[in-house]
């Protein structure tokens, strides 16, 4: 099942489709519409993927980097996810940046 491309539209640089996300909207207008300072990134700063993947190493995705997941992925996690919960979604969202 491949990503629609609306949906390709509001891909984040780490492959969450910002659309479907239930802050898209409301707290947050999307990653690359707000250059990664979304609402639980540090005051001022951008989330840590989008500061190491845009920021640091220009890159439009972290689908360009050979790194990826890498340790900022594994440390960035929505609690409300199972381990198991949270793998499959790395695995989504690898597949959404590279297919």
């Amino acid at each position: 099942m491949g990503i629609s491309d609306k949906s390709k539209e509001n891909l984040s640089v780490c492959g969450t489709d910002c659309s479907v996300c239930y802050c898209y909207g409301k707290m947050c207008t999307g990653c690359n519409d707000c250059s990664g300072k979304v609402f639980h990134a540090p005051e001022g700063g951008a989330c840590a993927i989008y500061e190491c993947t845009v920021n640091k190493k220009g890159f439009k995705s972290c689908g360009e980097c050979s790194e990826a997941p890498c340790d900022i992925w594994m440390k960035t996690r929505d609690p409300k996810y199972s381990d198991d919960e949270f793998n499959e979604n790395v695995k989504m969202r690898l597949q959404a940046l590279r297919g």
